[in-house]
């Protein structure tokens, strides 16, 4: 926390320190007096142009202006980046010929608004001033830039110090693109639902809260070398008119108006503050001349502003061309009265000819005098100075969206948005859900047309089904909603698409919308939140009814994203309501929740690494792509059980017809060997229904009578029960002209062949007899030692059955799978997935003689219908890594003990390392540790075990380092012989560049 911000804090509601009687007297009582009379703080800190520093530049520069450049220096002209030529060739005449002061911009884009920057400020004689409405960051104007939260977000948040940030952040953005001044904050105190204009712009409708908010985004810029400006002065929280298109009148007595709409502006002047905006209001108990708005008012702009309040920094006008000033005043005159009245800069002038002109008339009328002008431009050029404009060098453009898109801006606006999240109900605990293994949850996109990113978002911790319900939505789609979802337990609402302003209906929300919750609420236990206008909250009747409710303020992909992420305990909730909505929802409300319980996504910034160090894994995988190692492939990286890597690259096939996407599902080849049946070793381990150290023929009765009965399954699962590596059971279904022998394989399924290996192949029914037949009676290898085999584990899902009486799949995943909201990880994705989110591997022209996109690669797992227990199963990287993480966090995920608290460090640790046998049990393990050419990264530590699948898939644990793994390809495609993927060593090299990014970052220290 730095020491401007410190200070900020500390003077937060501080009158004038007491002082002796001595002192008193020192001073003399006449300016005691006027101090006291005018509530001017005894040690204000002056706006940061005025300490002298920049006096030469400025006297010397205006000792050359002519009297009309000296007008035309107070002049801020608007310009549009997103126009054509006209309008750059219009304003760049502007500026050649008459020396504006500066401009405002708004809509456009970063690079074209930098360009026409570079270009005016060539033609200028004095450096312009470059201003810019960001209030929530540069995106409110300009594309392809970070979005921040909007003010009413900010205003809940418990750490200024990330609200300072965002000033530091918006204002390095600022500088990059050339901009020197941010109309922003805004100090309104929100104190009027129904304010047509402010709302969500504001922090809130307490003073104090506003307060120190605002100081903490305006030290952030100051601090930062770009000039904030408070508006809209003299404050325009509590008005029912938008001054955009009407004049609002404030009916408040002067005691009203310095206690609470003056309170914010003061403490910020106090503070530093460098510049201000002048509103358009009419505000009698100040001027109670008629039609006279704020921005036009000499007793407001000089008799308060000025000398009552003491203001000595820069003060703008509000936009000139608003109709609560351009209905009554034309350009030209407008900005005379505005200058007259006291204002330094005259905003978005439309006509600067005749505002010169005006002003002119106006100095020979005597309203107005030279010296007055002057002491303004030199105000300006101070600030100008101080900006640096004395030493302008023009923007350069290369890189600049990346500039401003920079990582730690992002990690930024991620930090601001998951603290203003707000619970504002939490019945019974019921967030974050838990039990997902026995609760049916279905999501609503209320307001929506077609599946919502929020829904999406959802996806990534369980599956559920999706409905929509429009803005148009009907009485019949009601029923029609409510019949659907009378069998899920929980419904995750999102209401969508609101108006960010309440306008006249309700922000859009409409009464069959309103009907449908209320009708939901009534029967299920539902979970609401509202992504737009916190106001609107008061608009849904019934809405404190929900077992949850969460406000998110605006809708944006990250707040879905990180909403999503709370109601399934990834991140927790801290945000506070900072405006009092009804009866139900007041200020201050907001509860605490934990989150850490499932795994959170984030950026790398999100787990202490830089995001730009992690980028040789996106040219590792680019390079490996380029020489066809891999069509495509995804890679997950989590830390801490934050997810901080998850990308996809390339295609499903050389073709390049079909982009990988992250929840695409793969064939993870052996690591189904530790995903189905080490995980149910593991979890009946927990039971007490499996022990390592019991035999074969204990558990599986035709193993009895067989040299197979008396293998010590600690011996079988590090591969060293002398079993055969594996049997090539497909050759013995080909004759030697390659056709399928008649018992064996059909191309049409029947009663005698139902089972599926391929498309249009279909096995006997009781061919698995033949293959279990097969491993049990084929020969034991004559030497002792470690012989990685398959046969175990083709035998695992009978041994599994045979213990608990379940199918093997169904044991996985009604304890395992369905708890974890692990619902891609299944055998035989053909049956329940789309085909165009699995991804193909090897084009078969040995045995299937077809592409396999949907059946397993593996020949034997074919052979038994796809369900074994040593490859067959799919999945995605993200349903992969919750497995994963159960392991590291040795059975217990989501506050579930899934496996019993230590069975997997026990399985996980190498049992015959004094043997040359590296394995733990069922799990691989480093074979050459510090090797970069061996099975795992180098600089993994020697706690860590995984496993890697044929298929080009591999998963990797680091329980020293909390690192999870997760690397997934179809490297077999289009062929096995395909080995670059080896020749690169690429999937432990991408592990091996989180350790060094980790070092840079000083995290394994």
């Amino acid at each position: 926390m730095t020491d401007n911000f410190k200070s900020t804090r500390n003077a937060l509601g501080r009158r004038s320190p007491n002082h002796s009687l001595l002192d008193l007297a020192k001073m003399g009582l006449l300016t005691l007096l006027l101090l006291a009379l005018n509530n001017i703080s005894l040690f204000a800190q002056a706006p940061p142009f005025l300490d002298g520093k920049y006096d030469h530049w400025a006297d010397s520069v205006l000792s050359t202006m002519t009297p009309e450049e000296r007008i035309a220096q107070l002049i801020m002209i608007p310009a549009y980046s997103n126009k054509d030529k006209v309008h750059v060739d219009s304003i760049a005449g502007l500026v050649e010929k008459y020396g504006v002061g500066g401009i405002i911009f708004f809509q456009g884009g970063p690079v074209r608004q930098a360009h026409m920057i570079n270009q005016f400020q060539q033609l200028s004689k004095v450096p312009l001033m470059i201003s810019l409405d960001g209030e929530w960051g540069l995106k409110m104007r300009l594309d392809s830039t970070v979005r921040f939260p909007y003010q009413m977000a900010l205003g809940g948040v418990d750490d200024e110090k990330l609200i300072y940030d965002m000033g530091a952040e918006v204002a390095r953005q600022a500088k990059r693109a050339g901009i020197n001044v941010n109309f922003a904050p805004v100090v309104d105190v929100n104190n009027n639902a129904n304010n047509p204009v402010i709302g969500f712009r504001s922090f809130g409708e307490e003073k104090e809260n506003v307060t120190s908010k605002s100081l903490a985004y305006m030290k952030g810029m100051q601090d930062n070398g770009v000039l904030a400006s408070a508006k809209h002065f003299p404050g325009h929280g509590d008005t029912n008119v938008d001054s955009h298109y009407g004049l609002p009148v404030l009916n408040f007595s002067k005691r009203r108006l310095k206690d609470l709409e003056l309170y914010p502006f003061q403490k910020l002047m106090d503070q530093g503050l460098g510049s201000i905006m002048v509103a358009h209001m009419e505000i009698p108990v100040l001027d109670s001349a008629e039609n006279s708005p704020s921005s036009l008012s000499k007793p407001i702009v000089t008799d308060l502003l000025k000398n009552e309040m003491g203001y000595k920094g820069l003060i703008f006008t509000d936009a000139l061309n608003m109709q609560a000033v351009a209905k009554y005043y034309p350009p030209g005159k407008v900005d005379a009265k505005a200058l007259v009245a006291g204002n330094d800069m005259l905003l978005n002038t439309m006509n600067v000819p005749a505002a010169i002109t005006e002003i002119k008339a106006a100095l020979g009328r005597g309203e107005i005098s030279q010296e007055e002008i002057d002491k303004r431009v030199l105000k300006v050029l101070k600030a100008k100075a101080w900006l640096g404009l004395d030493k302008w060098e023009p923007v350069e453009t290369e890189h600049l969206i990346a500039d401003l898109n920079n990582s730690e801006a992002n990690f930024l606006a991620e930090k601001l948005t998951k603290a203003s999240l707000t619970l504002l109900r939490n019945e019974e605990n019921v967030l974050p859900l838990k039990g997902l293994g026995k609760t049916k949850i279905a999501s609503l996109s209320i307001g929506a047309n077609q599946r919502t990113e929020f829904q999406h978002y959802l996806d990534r911790y369980s599956p559920m089904d999706h409905f929509i319900f429009p803005k148009e939505g009907s009485i019949e789609d009601i029923n029609a909603l409510n019949e659907s979802l009378s069998n899920h337990q929980v419904i995750l609402v999102g209401i969508h698409g609101l108006g960010i302003r309440e306008g006249r209906n309700d922000f859009g929300i409409s009464p069959e919308m309103v009907t449908l919750l209320r009708s939901l609420i009534e029967k299920h236990t539902v979970i609401v939140s509202v992504f737009g206008n916190v106001y609107s909250l008061g608009k849904i009747q019934g809405l404190e009814n929900a077992a949850g409710v969460i406000a998110a303020y605006q809708e944006t992909p990250l707040t879905q994203d990180l909403t999503a992420q709370m109601i399934f305990g990834g991140i927790g909730a801290s945000g506070k309501l900072p405006v009092t909505i009804n009866h139900a929802f007041n200020r201050g409300d907001g509860l605490k929740l934990e989150g850490g319980i499932r795994m959170a996504y984030t950026l790398p910034e999100g787990v202490g690494m830089a995001s730009m160090d992690l980028d040789g894994i996106d040219s590792m995988m680019r390079m490996a792509i380029k020489m066809k190692a891999i069509p495509g492939g995804q890679v997950l990286m989590a830390k801490d059980g934050k997810v901080f890597y998850h990308k996809a690259f390339g295609y499903h096939t050389y073709d390049s017809l079909q982009e990988v996407r992250v929840d695409d599902m793969y064939d993870l080849a052996s690591i189904t060997k530790i995903s189905t049946s080490l995980a149910a070793f593991m979890h009946l381990k927990g039971e007490g229904k499996f022990d390592e150290n019991q035999t074969l023929g204990h558990y599986l009765k035709a193993a009895r009578g067989t040299n197979k009965e008396n293998l010590v399954y600690r011996d079988i699962l590090t591969h060293q029960a002398r079993l055969r590596s594996w049997i090539p059971f497909w050759m013995s279904t080909v004759r030697k002209s390659g056709k399928f022998k008649w018992y064996t394989m059909k191309v049409d399924s029947s009663r005698r062949f139902p089972i599926k290996v391929a498309d249009k192949l279909f096995i006997h029914r009781k061919y698995d007899r033949k293959i279990y037949k097969e491993i049990l009676s084929s020969p034991l290898n004559a030497e002792p030692g470690y012989v990685y085999s398959d046969l175990s584990f083709i035998l695992a899902p009978k041994v599994v059955e045979e213990i608990t009486g379940e199918e093997f799949y169904t044991y996985l995943e009604e304890n395992l799978y369905k708890p974890l909201g692990a619902g891609t990880l299944t055998f035989n994705p053909y049956l329940n997935f789309e085909m165009d989110r699995i991804v193909p591997t090897e084009y078969d022209s040995a045995f299937r003689k077809q592409l396999l996109h949907g059946t397993v690669h593996d020949e034997g797992a074919a052979m038994l219908g796809g369900v074994s227990g040593h490859a067959g199963l799919f999945g995605t990287s993200n349903d992969l890594a919750k497995l994963m993480h159960l392991y590291l966090y040795d059975g217990l995920y989501a506050g579930e003990q899934l496996i019993a608290s230590g069975v997997v460090k026990e399985y996980s640790k190498c049992v015959y390392c004094e043997e040359g046998n590296y394995r733990g049990m069922g799990f691989d393990r480093q074979n050459k540790p510090g090797d970069p050419n061996g099975n795992a990264a180098a600089s993994t530590s020697e706690q860590s075990f995984g496993h890697s699948g044929f298929t080009g898939t591999y998963t990797w644990i680091d329980p020293e380092n909390k690192i999870v793994y997760v690397f997934l390809s179809n490297r077999v495609h289009p062929t096995r012989e395909n080995r670059n993927i080896y020749k690169l060593n690429l999937r432990t090299n991408i592990m091996e560049e989180v350790y060094k990014a980790m070092k840079k970052a000083r995290l394994n220290e």
